[in-house]
C-alpha cells in the first residue's frame, strides 16, 4: 500500500534528519550536506507517494538479483603501480581482425570516473565486444584495485590527479605494453587520461591513435555550482572537504548511516548521476550500487584533489590526434561548460552534447555513447566500425518505453 502524502512527507524529512545526525556525530556541521539532501529528499518524496517503503526495499532486491549490468568479464590482470599498488584490469579481445586490415588495430582503454569501476562502462563493454581488443581498469582504491598502498594509514599520502596518470601508464605497460591506443575517459577517468598526456608526452606521440573525454573537465571544478544557489554552493565548498575528512575516520559510523537513509541516498545519486526522468529503474539502481560499493574513506581521500586539477595545457598533447569531447546537457558534477572549454582548446575535436544527459550519460543514453564512440575508432583506424548496440545485455531505456 502507498503511503499517505503526510507519511511521504514525514519518511523523507525523517531520512534527511537521520543524515544529518550522523554527520553532527563526526564532529562537523551538517549544512553542506543538508543543502544538498534536500533537493534529493523531495524526490524521494514524490516516489513515496505512489511506491510504499517495503515494495521499494523489494523492488531494489529483485533489480540486484536479475539486472545484467556489471556481469560482463574479461580476461584478468594486474598491473603494480610505482607505490606497489594492486592496479587491476581485465581485457576483452576481438573475435577477429578485420579482413584486409595492415597495420595492428588499435587496444581501446577505457578509465573510470570517480566513486565508479570499470563495469560502469556495461554498455560500452557490451557494443564492443569481441570488435576491438579493450581494456577495463579499476583506479586504485575501487572496484577490484587494491587500497591505495600510498594513501593507508594514519599520515598516508593524499591522492593526486597525477598519481592517477601514472597508474594508467602502469596499466598499459602490464595490458597493451605495444601498438596503436585509443584513450577512453569519463569524468576523474578523463582527468587521469590528460595527466597521462603531461607526463609522458613520448608515449602519446607515438602510440595515441585517438582520444575520448566523456563528462569530464580539464579544471577549475572548485566553480562549479553542482546545481545548486549560491548559498548552498558556500556551503558546500566550506563545509564537505571537512566534513568527508572526518566522516573517513568514521567509516562503520557511515556505512550503517547508508544503509540507514537508503532512499535518501538513491535520490541523491539519481539527482546527480542523471538528466532524464525517465531512466531505466535497473540503470538507477545499477549506480547506486556502484557508488555505495566505493568506501567513505575511499571518497575523502579522493575528493580534495578535483579541486586542485588544472590540466588545460595537458590537452595540447590531442591537438593533432581524433578526439571526441561528449558530455550531457544536465550534467551538475562536471558541467557542459567545461567540456566546451575543452572542445575549444581542441577546436578539431568532436564535441557532442547529448540533451537530457546526465554526468552518468554513458550509462543514462548509451546507444548515443556507443555511436560516437564507433565513429571515434574508424577515424582512429581501428578497420571497421565496431557494432553500436547494446545487445542482450540491458538497455536504458525504461521497461514500459
Amino acid at each position: 500500500m502507498s503511503e499517505s502524502l503526510g507519511e511521504v512527507v514525514a519518511g523523507a524529512v525523517t531520512d534527511a534528519n537521520s543524515a544529518a545526525r550522523a554527520w553532527r556525530r563526526a564532529g562537523f556541521a551538517g549544512a553542506a550536506v543538508g543543502v544538498l539532501a534536500a533537493g534529493a529528499a523531495a524526490g524521494v518524496a514524490v516516489e513515496r507517494l505512489t511506491v510504499g517503503r517495503g515494495m521499494r526495499r523489494k523492488a531494489r532486491l529483485a533489480l540486484d538479483s536479475t539486472a545484467p549490468f556489471g556481469a560482463l568479464r574479461g580476461t584478468p590482470g594486474t598491473a603494480l603501480a610505482e607505490d606497489g599498488t594492486e592496479l587491476y584490469y581485465e581485457v576483452d579481445e576481438p573475435g577477429h581482425r578485420a579482413p584486409g586490415t595492415g597495420a595492428a588495430l588499435p587496444t581501446v582503454v577505457f578509465s573510470h570516473g570517480y566513486c565508479l569501476s570499470q563495469d560502469s562502462w556495461h554498455f560500452q563493454r557490451a557494443a564492443l565486444r569481441g570488435t576491438v581488443r579493450a581494456v577495463y581498469w579499476d583506479q586504485r582504491s575501487h572496484g577490484r584495485s587494491g587500497r591505495g598502498k600510498a594513501q593507508s594509514g594514519p599520515g598516508g599520502d593524499p591522492v593526486t590527479i597525477e598519481q592517477l596518470g601514472r597508474d594508467l601508464k602502469a596499466v598499459l605497460d602490464a595490458a597493451a605494453p605495444e601498438g596503436p591506443l585509443v584513450l577512453v575517459g569519463h569524468s576523474m577517468g578523463g582527468m587521469t587520461v590528460m595527466a597521462l598526456a603531461e607526463r609522458y608526452p613520448e608515449l602519446i606521440a607515438r602510440r595515441v591513435a585517438g582520444v575520448a573525454l566523456v563528462g569530464t573537465s580539464s579544471g577549475r571544478l572548485g566553480e562549479v555550482s553542482y546545481g545548486l544557489p549560491a548559498v548552498g554552493v558556500n556551503a558546500v565548498r566550506r563545509f564537505v572537504p571537512g566534513v568527508l575528512k572526518a566522516l573517513g575516520s568514521q567509516a562503520a559510523l557511515v556505512e550503517r548511516g547508508r544503509r540507514a537513509t537508503a532512499d535518501l541516498f538513491a535520490g541523491l545519486v539519481k539527482r546527480y548521476s542523471f538528466g532524464s526522468p525517465d531512466v531505466d529503474p535497473a540503470v538507477a539502481r545499477f549506480a547506486e550500487r556502484l557508488i555505495e560499493a566505493t568506501p567513505i574513506d575511499v571518497v575523502a581521500e579522493f575528493y580534495p584533489a578535483f579541486a586542485a586539477h588544472d590540466k588545460v595545457s595537458a590537452l595540447d598533447h590531442f591537438a593533432d590526434l581524433p578526439v571526441l569531447v561528449l558530455a550531457g546537457t544536465k550534467d551538475l558534477l562536471t558541467p557542459v561548460a567545461h567540456s566546451e572549454a575543452i572542445a575549444a582548446r581542441l577546436p578539431d575535436a568532436a564535441l557532442v552534447l547529448v540533451r537530457d544527459g546526465g554526468h552518468l550519460v554513458m550509462l543514462e543514453h548509451p546507444e548515443l555513447v556507443d555511436e560516437h564512440l564507433a565513429d571515434l575508432l574508424v577515424r582512429a583506424g581501428s578497420g571497421t566500425r565496431a557494432a553500436a548496440t547494446v545487445n542482450s545485455h540491458g538497455s536504458s531505456a525504461p521497461p514500459d518505453s
